[in-house]
C-alpha cells in the first residue's frame, strides 16, 4: 500500500483525476452537515469542489431555510453563514436596495457575517447603518449595473476607488475622505489617521530676516527627502469602532497622541514604510501608552506610510491601528495601504489642478475689474509731454534715442519744485505735472540712459501708473507720487544712496510710485472678511501683493517694462526689490521689522569709520533689506511729517483724513455692506478712527498714532542719518499742533459736562 506522502504527491501531479475522484465520492452529509447547528466546523477548506448532484440538494436546503417560519434576516443569516462557508469566504454582507429623497442607495443590513459569528452581533442598527449611493463602492456598482462583480484581487478595488477621488475636485481633505470611506470596509482596524504636510518650501523674506541676523535659531528639526520643513498643519482621524466618527485636528500640537511618538515625523522624513508589530514594547518610538481620548482607547500595532503625490513629494503620512483580529499587521495589510496611499498621493494632482483653475478664474476676475477701470496710457497720452510730432513730425519709435532724451528733458524741467525737499507739497501741481515729476526723479538719479530705458516706454509707463491709482479718497495717484518723491528724498537728500546701487535705487523709487496702485480704499480687513476675489487669491498682506502684481503686470508688457533692457538677474533683482518695498507697506508687518531695524542703527552708532559703516550695510542684502523695507514705511506715512498747513490739509479737508486713519468713507461702506455694528463690536472690525461719528476725536487720534507708530519710525531715522532729522522735527511740530487741538476739545467736553452738572444739581435744589 502506498503512504500517506506518496497518494498526496500523485493527486498534486494529478490535479484533474483529483478533481473527478472527489466529484465522484463526496457524499451529500457533508452538505447536510454544513446546516446541522450540532456541528462545529473547524476548518471551512474541508468544503471544496461540490458537484451538481450535491449543489442542487444544497440550494433546495436554501429553500426551506426562506419559507421557514424565522424572520427573513435569520434566514438571510444562516444562509449567508453557509455560502461563506462553502465557498471560502472570509466573511459577507447584505445590503438592500432603496430610494430616498429621489436617490437610489443600498443600505447594509447584515454585516461582516462569517461562518460562525452570531446574529446579534451582524444585524446592523438602523441607526449605524452604512448607506452607499448606487455610483459609490463594489455594492453599490453591483446594484446599478445588475451584474455580479468577481474582484480577483482585492487591491483591484482601489483603481475604481480612485476614479471615485478623481471626481472630487474641491480639496485634499474631500479627496482623502472619500478614497477612505470607499474601502474602508478592506481596511482591519480599529482606526487610522491621516497627517496632512505643510507643502511650503521657502520661507516668507522678513521672516528670515531674525535667523539670518543670528537673532534667531534656524530650523533643525527633520525635514522631507525634498527639504522641507515637517509641520503637520492637519490630523484628519478616522474611528471605524463601534458608530464610524471623523475628527479633523487643524494646526496640532507636537504632543498631540498621533504625532507624539515621532513615527509620522520619522516616515515624512524618510520616506519608509514602518510596521510597529508592538508599540507597547517598542525602544525607538514613545507612543502614548495610556488612552488617547475619553473612549478608553489605546495603541497596540502601527502601521504607517508616506502618501506620496505624482511629484514625489511626500504630502502626507497615513497611519492604521490596531488590526481588529488582535494580530499584528502582515504583509498583506501593507501592500493593500500601500496601493491606498499610492493613490491618494496621486489625487492630490487633482486638487493641485483645481485650486489652479480656482486661481485663474480668480486672477481673471480682477484683471477684468482692473481692465473696465482703466487702461494703460494712449498714444496721445504720450504726445502730451514726449511731443515728437510737434518736434520732429514723427511717432516716438521713429526718432532717434538721444534726441528723445532731451525732449523728455525739456518737459519735465519746464518748472521749478521742490523733488529733493522732505517738505515737498503736491497740492499746487496737478496730477499731469506729477507725472513729469515723476519722470525727472529718474533723470536726476542717472538711472534712464544708464539702464537704457526708452524715453516713450518710460513716458508711457509712468502716465499708466497715475491711471492705475483710481479717484478714491486717501490713495489715489497723490499719495502713490508722495511716496515715491519721499524715497527719492531719502535716498539722495538722506544720504541712504550710498548703501545702495543704482539698479536698486531705480527699483526703489519705481516701487515707491507704485505701492499702492489699483488701491479700492478699504483695507485688508474689509478685503477678507467680504470674501472679495483678491482675499481670495492672496492669503496674506491682500492689498500690497494686488499692487505687487498690478505692478509685475506693467513688467510683462513690452510697451511698458521700463526694465525691459535689463540683463536676467538684473530683471530678477528688481522684482524682488518690488516685492521688498510693497510688502513692507502692510503696517501688520511692521513691528516685525522694527526691533530688527533699531538693533542696525544700534550697531552702526558703534562704528567710528564712515567707510566701515557702509561696508557693515551695503555687503549685507538682509540689513539693506530691512532698512529698504523701513524705509517704505517711513515713505508710506511721510504725510505726518509735512509742514503742519499741508498736513492739516491732508488730515481734516472734508472728503477725508490721513492714511493713519484710513478713510471716513471706509467706515461707511464697511458698516452698510456688511452690516456691523460697531456699537456692539467697538474693537472686532471698525476702530473709531474709521467712523464719522468720532470726527471730533481726531487729533486724539492723531496723538495716540503718532506716538504708537510714527515717533519710532522717524526717530530712529534721524539717528540713523542726521540728515533725515527734518521728518522727525515736523513730525514732533505736527504731534504739538494735534495736541493743542485735542486740549481745546477736551476743554469744549469738560466744560459741557460741568455744565450739565451744574443744571442737574439746580434742578434737585
Amino acid at each position: 500500500m502506498a503512504d500517506k506522502d506518496t497518494v498526496e504527491k500523485f493527486l498534486d501531479n494529478n490535479p484533474q483525476f483529483a478533481k473527478e475522484y472527489y466529484e465522484k465520492k463526496i457524499k451529500a452529509d457533508v452538505i447536510i452537515a454544513a446546516f446541522n447547528n450540532q456541528i462545529q466546523v473547524k476548518e471551512p477548506a474541508s468544503y471544496k469542489d461540490v458537484s451538481a448532484i450535491q449543489e442542487a440538494e444544497f440550494i433546495f436546503e436554501l429553500i426551506k431555510e426562506m419559507q421557514g417560519s424565522n424572520p427573513m434576516e435569520k434566514a438571510l443569516h444562516k444562509i449567508l453563514q453557509r455560502i461563506a462557508l462553502l465557498i471560502q469566504a472570509d466573511r459577507c454582507s447584505f445590503f438592500s436596495y432603496r430610494s430616498r429623497n429621489g436617490a437610489s442607495e443600498v443600505s447594509t443590513v447584515l454585516f461582516d457575517v462569517t461562518h460562525n459569528s452570531p446574529f446579534e452581533k451582524n444585524l446592523v442598527n438602523p441607526n449605524s447603518e452604512i448607506v452607499f449611493p448606487t455610483d459609490m463602492g463594489i455594492v453599490g456598482w453591483t446594484a446599478h449595473s445588475k451584474k455580479p462583480q468577481n474582484v480577483a484581487d482585492v487591491k483591484k478595488v482601489l483603481l475604481w476607488s480612485a476614479s471615485k477621488v478623481f471626481e472630487e475636485l474641491t480639496d485634499i481633505e474631500r479627496q482623502f475622505h472619500k478614497a477612505l470611506y470607499t474601502v474602508r470596509t478592506y481596511i482591519k482596524c480599529e482606526r487610522y489617521s491621516v497627517g496632512l504636510l505643510d507643502m511650503t518650501k521657502e520661507k516668507e523674506f522678513f521672516d528670515e530676516w531674525a535667523i539670518k541676523l543670528g537673532e534667531q535659531e534656524p530650523y533643525k528639526g527633520p525635514k522631507t527627502p525634498d527639504g522641507r520643513e515637517i509641520n503637520f498643519y492637519k490630523i484628519i482621524d478616522y474611528l471605524l469602532e463601534d458608530k464610524e466618527e471623523i475628527k479633523v485636528i487643524p494646526g496640532p500640537p507636537a504632543d498631540h497622541w498621533a504625532l507624539v511618538s515621532g513615527l509620522p515625523a520619522y516616515v515624512a522624513e524618510s520616506g519608509f514604510i514602518c510596521n510597529m508589530m508592538n508599540v507597547a514594547a517598542d525602544e525607538y518610538f514613545s507612543f502614548q501608552k495610556e488612552a488617547v481620548d475619553e473612549s478608553g482607547w489605546t495603541i497596540k500595532n502601527v502601521l504607517s506610510l508616506p502618501i506620496v503625490n505624482k511629484k514625489e513629494e511626500i504630502v502626507g503620512v497615513a497611519t492604521f491601528y490596531n488590526r481588529k483580529d488582535g494580530k499584528p499587521f502582515d504583509e498583506t495589510d501593507e501592500q493593500i495601504t500601500e496601493a491606498l496611499t499610492q493613490f491618494l498621493g496621486w489625487s492630490t494632482l487633482n486638487s493641485d489642478t483645481y485650486d489652479n483653475l480656482n486661481r485663474t478664474e480668480w486672477r481673471k476676475e480682477v484683471a477684468q475689474e482692473m481692465l473696465m477701470y482703466q487702461t494703460k496710457a494712449t498714444p496721445n497720452d504720450v504726445q502730451t509731454i514726449l511731443n515728437t510730432q510737434e518736434k520732429f513730425g514723427s511717432a516716438p519709435e521713429d526718432c532717434d534715442q538721444k534726441e528723445m532724451y532731451k525732449l523728455l528733458v525739456c518737459a519735465v524741467y519746464a518748472k521749478t519744485v521742490e523733488l529733493l525737499e522732505f517738505r515737498f507739497s503736491d497740492f499746487p501741481l496737478s496730477e499731469f505735472e506729477l507725472v513729469k515729476c515723476g519722470i525727472r526723479c529718474f533723470f536726476e538719479m542717472g538711472v534712464v540712459e544708464k539702464f537704457k530705458v526708452p524715453a516713450e516706454i518710460l513716458t508711457r509707463w509712468m502716465y499708466t501708473v497715475c491711471r492705475g491709482y483710481r479717484d478714491i479718497t486717501y490713495h489715489n495717484w497723490r499719495h502713490g507720487f508722495n511716496v515715491g518723491q519721499t524715497m527719492f528724498a531719502l535716498l539722495l537728500t538722506g544720504k541712504l544712496k550710498k548703501y545702495y546701487s543704482d539698479l536698486e535705487a531705480f527699483a526703489m523709487v519705481a516701487a515707491g510710485f507704485c505701492h499702492d496702485i489699483d488701491h479700492r480704499g478699504t483695507n485688508n480687513l474689509y478685503q477678507t472678511k467680504s470674501t472679495s476675489p483678491l482675499a481670495k487669491l492672496h492669503s496674506s498682506s491682500v492689498m500690497e501683493r494686488h499692487h505687487l502684481e498690478y505692478s509685475k503686470t506693467l513688467m510683462e508688457d513690452e510697451n511698458l517694462n521700463i526694465f525691459q533692457n535689463l540683463q536676467k538677474r538684473q530683471f530678477e533683482t528688481v522684482q524682488h526689490l518690488f516685492e521688498v518695498c510693497i510688502i513692507a507697506t502692510d503696517l501688520a508687518l511692521y513691528f516685525k521689522k522694527r526691533t530688527m531695524f533699531q538693533k542696525i542703527v544700534d550697531l552702526v552708532d558703534e562704528i567710528a569709520d564712515e567707510k566701515e559703516k557702509v561696508n557693515y550695510i551695503s555687503n549685507n542684502p538682509t540689513r539693506k533689506e530691512i532698512i529698504m523695507a523701513m524705509m517704505m514705511t517711513a515713505c508710506d506715512l511721510s504725510a505726518i511729517t509735512k509742514p503742519w498747513e499741508v498736513q492739516s490739509k491732508v488730515c481734516c479737508s472734508d472728503a477725508a483724513h490721513c492714511k493713519s486713519f484710513k478713510i471716513f468713507s471706509f467706515g461707511s461702506i464697511f458698516m452698510s455692506t456688511l452690516s456691523y455694528n460697531i456699537g456692539k463690536n467697538p474693537l472686532l472690525f471698525l476702530q473709531p478712527m474709521m467712523d464719522r461719528n468720532h470726527a471730533d476725536e481726531l487729533p486724539k487720534m492723531q496723538c495716540g498714532f503718532i506716538d504708537f507708530v510714527c515717533s519710532f519710525v522717524y526717530k530712529e531715522f534721524s539717528r540713523f542719518h542726521t540728515e533725515i532729522k527734518p521728518m522727525f522735527d515736523g513730525l514732533n511740530n505736527n504731534r504739538g499742533e494735534w495736541k493743542a487741538l485735542a486740549d481745546v476739545h477736551e476743554a469744549k467736553i469738560k466744560a459741557i459736562e460741568d455744565e450739565k452738572k451744574k443744571l442737574e444739581g439746580g434742578g434737585e435744589g
